[in-house]
């Protein structure tokens, strides 16, 4: 399928494959030779019997999903620019211009006040399954390591012991725990617990909440994401949870009051109701009093995060955060992780990431060029190693100070959970079991973490936290190196003369020089 951007009508997402696996139709997806007898593996035969349920990726609940299109440009057709002469941010000396002496601390918000140890978040992990019963280390994991952890959309109104008093949240079990397991193990105040609302959330009161009983300082605001363009997603086995998701006002399909719809659950002809949440409005004036609301009730710093939408979108977007002096903006571009969204709509809508990220660059550069306030800036989608977070950096740089990643830390803190459960259970598998056989042998990261907790503290924390602590430290190291390659020993100093282009379509999109035009002046110089 070499002529194809998609691969379509079979993926391991849906847990479906051709019959002629070597012979495909590019633009359908079918099989060259579509077979009267065959039992339907494909998705297009899968949906004959299954329907809609095969619009989303399978098994939910245990998986995050990542779009598996190839688009023209990506972020491998960038290269990071190294060389030979001098250092910026400390002295340019062979004894000190050391790759550990690269410093990645990030501050930024209206005052300065916030501070990461790493440029990176994890920028919204709501009400599904892997979220939930991942969270523990996900949440111990950030705070511990001193980044961004943001508490994404539904939260509270899938939690069944929610206190809601007319139509306003008064009470939570979830949201509380989530918010309290990042407090409890928050370090010298680096990093921050973010707490995100939809529209659902908004009518819950979910961010009032937050602020006055949970002593959240960060809110979110979310026009929406990279993964889809429609509202949060999840599916939902009990017939009691569905209806109480209905009767809060989510979008639940099938209708789970509806007598011959519960009949047809109960004999088992479907397995799980969908819950849906709406889509947002975007308004100025709306979302000019939104703001000023939140700060009178006391939110210190005000984040947007919106999806791979058009660019007239991102374009209000920009302006909005900059007009109403926001704190962050992460722009989330198409193909992202997602615990759950319509599979085709996941591969098949919106800016994929270079395309967006740099009309994010220059977006922000004419509003900088008229002196106006620009936000930090975060970037979202696909993010997983060192190099990309390094090139996301400097595509956006002077502008963007975080880059936002979700499926790559889920993966960490899952391995870490699940290594710690065979530990207990005396049966580390043969790959893992050559480190050895407890956290402390294992988990490379345990002796140092284990120094600087008190108190016999690192007894405590779960080998989820563990897996992701450890995760951050490779991607810290990492990134220190590639900067000190780049004499780039603070993160202040990267730039978009960091990178070069590989393919002239790449540089045409992103503005950054192709490679062999890199230098053009200074070599011109040196040459004579």
């Amino acid at each position: 399928m070499a002529s194809s951007f998609s691969r379509r009508n079979a993926s391991a997402a849906t847990l479906t494959k051709n019959r002629t696996e070597d012979s495909i139709t590019p633009e359908s997806g079918l099989c060259a030779t579509c077979v009267d007898g065959c039992i339907g593996m494909c998705e297009v035969g899968k949906s004959a019997y299954r329907g809609h349920e095969v619009l989303y990726p399978q098994p939910y609940g245990v998986i995050t999903t990542a779009a598996e299109k190839t688009y023209p440009v990506d972020y491998t057709h960038f290269n990071i620019m190294g060389t030979t002469v001098g250092a910026q941010g400390v002295e340019a000396s062979s004894d000190k211009a050391v790759f550990p002496a690269v410093d990645l601390e990030v501050r930024f918000g209206h005052d300065n006040g916030l501070k990461y140890r790493y440029p990176w978040q994890i920028p919204g992990i709501g009400s599904t399954s892997i979220a939930k019963n991942n969270w523990e280390g996900l949440a111990i994991g950030s705070a511990l390591a001193g980044t961004g952890l943001t508490i994404g959309e539904n939260v509270v109104g899938m939690d069944d012991d929610a206190v809601i008093k007319n139509g306003r949240v008064v009470d939570t079990t979830d949201l509380k725990r989530r918010v309290t397991l990042f407090q409890d193990h928050q370090r010298d105040g680096y990093g921050a617990i973010i707490v995100q609302a939809n529209i659902e959330d908004s009518k819950l009161g979910i961010l009032e909440y937050a602020i006055e009983q949970l002593g959240v300082q960060c809110v979110e605001l979310k026009w929406g994401q990279g993964a889809k363009d429609i509202g949060g997603e999840v599916k939902i086995e009990n017939l009691k949870k569905a209806q109480l998701l209905y009767d809060r006002g989510y979008v639940v399909l099938p209708n789970p009051h509806d007598p011959h719809v519960i009949k047809a659950f109960e004999r088992g002809a479907f397995k799980a109701f969908e819950r849906h949440s709406r889509v947002g409005m975007v308004e100025e004036e709306a979302f000019a009093n939104r703001v000023e609301e939140l700060r009178n009730m006391g939110a210190k710093y005000i984040f947007l995060k919106t999806g791979a939408y058009r660019p007239a979108d991102l374009a209000r977007a920009v302006l909005f955060a900059s007009r109403y002096n926001l704190d962050l903006l992460t722009v989330d571009a198409s193909g992202g992780g997602t615990g759950m969204s319509p599979w085709h709509m996941m591969n098949e809508w919106g800016v994929p990431p270079v395309y967006l990220h740099s009309l994010l660059y220059q977006y922000a550069k004419r509003l900088s060029d008229r002196e106006e306030t620009i936000p930090a800036l975060a970037l979202a989608s696909g993010f997983a190693f060192e190099d990309q977070i390094f090139k996301g950096l400097a595509l956006g740089a002077p502008f963007v100070k975080l880059i936002g990643m979700a499926r790559a830390p889920i993966a960490a803190t899952m391995v870490g959970k699940t290594i710690g459960r065979t530990i207990e259970e005396n049966q580390v598998p043969v790959y893992v079991e050559r480190f050895g056989n407890t956290k402390d042998d294992i988990f490379v990261t345990a002796a140092e973490l284990r120094q600087k907790l008190d108190n016999g503290a690192f007894d405590d924390i779960p080998t989820g936290a563990l897996g992701l602590y450890t995760y951050y430290e490779r991607l810290a190291q990492g990134l220190q190196q590639l900067m000190a390659g780049s004499r780039k020993f603070s993160l202040e100093y990267l730039s978009r003369s960091d990178l070069a282009a590989l393919t002239r379509e790449a540089a045409d999109v992103s503005g950054i020089p192709y490679i062999t035009d890199v230098d053009k002046e200074e070599v011109n110089a040196i040459l004579g």
